[in-house]
């Protein structure tokens, strides 16, 4: 009975016309990334984490090569993001985290000082930092909301798998053609 539905699959298989698999480029040398995710609304974060794996992982960085993270807030993540950096183990380091309105701090407030932090720790670390810490201008905590950032989220970790393989890939060109004195 399984060597029907194999048969079967495989048939309907090669009836589905689907485009190809995307051609990513590899890397020359090994990457290792850090992924430091708040846990404050986790629900909604974490779809975030899990596209970004996924997406990695099709660019050609193994799972094994990312360290997860989890900090208790948004705010939280420059001072793991800077302390990650100076070990000089991570290639890169994704931040991610949901700011919403509430609290003693204005989101906006907290949402500017965590890219401007992550900025300044990537500038003198030289360790590229990516963000997908978002703040909507309206969030409720109701089912429609919570899913419509649930798939928001996941939207933004394979946006931030591209960006985060396509500048260590970037670099690496880079950081070659400075040491052949090219550029």
């Amino acid at each position: 009975m399984n060597q029907m539905l194999l048969e079967t699959s495989e048939a309907n298989a090669q009836t589905i016309d689907r485009p190809p698999a995307p051609a990513h480029p590899r890397f020359s040398k090994s990457q290792r990334v850090a992924f430091v995710q708040s846990s404050w609304h986790r629900a909604v974060v974490e779809e975030c984490r899990i596209a970004f794996l996924q997406e990695i992982e099709a660019r050609h960085i193994a799972r094994a090569q990312i360290d997860l993270f989890e900090v208790p807030g948004s705010f939280e993540i420059p001072l793991h993001a800077q302390l990650l950096a100076k070990t000089r183990r991570y290639t890169a380091i994704v931040a991610a985290g949901l700011v919403v309105d509430g609290g003693i701090y204005r989101h906006e407030f907290v949402a500017d000082t965590v890219i401007k932090a992550l900025m300044d720790v990537q500038l003198r670390t030289e360790v590229p930092i990516f963000s997908a810490v978002l703040t909507p201008q309206q969030f409720h905590e109701s089912a429609a909301h919570l899913d419509f950032f649930r798939k928001h989220f996941a939207i933004k970790g394979v946006e931030v798998a591209e960006a985060c393989a396509n500048t260590l890939l970037s670099l690496e060109r880079l950081r070659g053609q400075v040491a052949a004195g090219i550029v």
